[in-house]
């Protein structure tokens, strides 16, 4: 045991890319050999916030590094394990010198799990070294100065992947270490209706995005149809750590600086900058995952329907573009920013269901589930932060608005296809004369409406907007202000 190599490992998490991956390049600026070590681990295969889709985008992922670290000789180990058996076991074959990995903004199970590791590595005598991940600060207790620093870290030079010769761990080597770990298989289904994983992949949505897509992008940032091809598309890609955020914003910027129309470039990484700030206030406040962030609205409590629920899981609510919404998710994972919002305003407002009950859902089918968006953004739309428009959505303006055509709800509710127009965005409104003309019977070959629409959207307004007057929400409104914005923000929101 006294020969074993001193060895530097790069535990890979959410972060599967070799370009800008700073956790990398640390360790190679090091000199001394480096693996590269993904273990699919036991706690999260388990988790009931993630699904098969997530761990096959993962896995392709995987494989589209296995392809790039071809000419350097070397690859991902990959394992299933417990984190702490992985490195165990490991060590029986190295001394391990450094671990080096991102600071991930994760669930409470996974900075759990991150507060144990650190445990283990110091009873072990190894080092672990953490890397800024897309701009989000660990230990933060105020956001003074946050977007300038945000922005000084996204306009640094990029890491460049360049490993001296020999310095990764050799596929041989590896090989022979993979006859004794418990290896995960890589495959995955060749046919899916889901956006495959890799950064190759994900500059190939990111490239033709800036290169032509974007030019209608403000345009139909909310149409369900139209927002497929003309938004950009690389969340997932960012989500699980294929493009760096900091990529993406100087790919942008080079973009723009030579663009004829600026609008819609701005407009896209302006969403980087929110995309950010939310996941650094869920580092802030990881008690989002569980509970709201405005202790005030912990009083507020709703009747649980799993009725209501089932219906909404499987979209059979009996509004056409709810329903297409979720039947769209169901099927590739992905449904615009407008549409998510609406999925949970709809679940949170006109069935009254606690945002709880929909997170776990959500996040299976979310292709680009990252948790520090997920939380933030599911307290908003159910109306429970105190410092955000109240917004309760209607599904039919919204379809009107959005999919006036139908061409969306015709897509995914094909049972209302053969309706004129009209009546696939309200089915409900058809008389029984009407139902017999089209050969169409609700209730039979579509849902009837699971609730009236009008008395609970103003059931939820009243709750709702009489709690922003409760002394607890006030004041946790005005916490949260303070913690999560800066000074000036302050300033302006209170005098609005």
């Amino acid at each position: 045991m006294a020969d074993r190599e001193h060895i530097n490992v790069v535990w890979l998490k959410r972060d599967l890319r070799l370009q800008d991956n700073e956790a990398i390049t640390t360790a190679l600026k090091t000199g001394r050999r480096v693996i590269l070590f993904y273990v699919f681990e036991h706690a999260l295969l388990n988790d009931n916030h993630y699904s098969q889709r997530h761990f096959n985008f993962i896995k392709e992922a995987l494989r589209d590094l296995n392809t790039q670290l071809k000419p350097y000789n070397s690859k991902v180990l990959t394992v299933t394990s417990d984190i702490t058996s992985a490195f165990n076991q490991l060590q029986e074959f190295y001394k391990i010198n450094t671990i080096y990995s991102h600071v991930e903004t994760g669930l409470l199970l996974t900075y759990k799990r991150d507060k144990e590791f650190k445990r283990y590595c110091k009873n072990n005598f190894i080092k672990w070294v953490e890397t800024t991940n897309n701009g989000v600060e660990r230990g933060l207790t105020s956001r003074k100065d946050w977007f300038e620093n945000w922005e000084v870290y996204m306009n640094k030079p990029l890491e460049i992947f360049n490993p001296a010769d020999n310095q990764l761990v050799s596929n041989e080597v590896i090989e022979r270490l993979e006859k004794v770990f418990s290896i995960t298989c890589l495959e995955t289904p060749k046919e899916a209706p889901f956006q495959k994983g890799g950064s190759t992949v994900g500059w190939k949505y990111a490239d033709s995005f800036f290169n032509s897509r974007h030019e209608a992008y403000m345009y139909n940032i909310s149409k369900p149809e139209a927002s497929r091809s003309s938004c950009s598309r690389i969340s997932p890609y960012v989500a699980w750590g294929n493009i760096s955020i900091r990529q993406v914003f100087q790919k942008g910027q080079a973009i723009k600086a030579v663009s004829k129309d600026k609008r819609h470039i701005s407009g896209f990484l302006s969403r980087l900058r929110w995309q950010a700030h939310f996941i650094q206030k869920f580092e802030m406040e990881h008690t989002m995952e569980e509970a709201s962030v405005n202790k005030g609205y912990h009083k507020l409590k709703k009747s649980i329907s799993e009725d209501y629920q089932n219906a909404w899981f499987k979209g059979k609510t009996g509004f056409p573009l709810v329903d297409a919404s979720m039947r769209c998710l169901l099927e590739t994972g992905y449904v615009n920013f407008r549409m998510r919002a609406m999925l949970a305003s709809f679940f949170t407002h006109i069935l009254w269901q606690p945002w709880q009950e929909a997170t776990r859902h959500l996040s299976q089918q979310f292709l680009d589930f990252e948790p520090g968006i997920h939380f933030p953004q599911l307290q908003m739309a159910a109306g429970e932060t105190g410092i955000n428009t109240l917004r309760i959505y209607n599904p039919t303006s919204n379809s009107l608005k959005h999919d006036p055509d139908a061409v969306f709800i015709k897509k995914w509710v094909p049972e209302l296809a053969e309706l004129d127009t009209p009546f696939i965005h309200e089915p409900y409104l058809m008389t029984e004369m009407e139902q017999t003309f089209y050969n169409f019977k609700l209730g039979e070959d579509y849902p009837l409406p699971i609730v009236d629409i009008k008395i609970n959207r103003r059931r939820a307004s009243d709750i709702l907007w009489n709690m922003r007057n409760d002394t607890e929400v006030v004041r946790e409104s005005f916490r949260i202000l303070k913690r999560h914005t800066i000074s000036e923000r302050n300033r302006l929101l209170r005098n609005e």
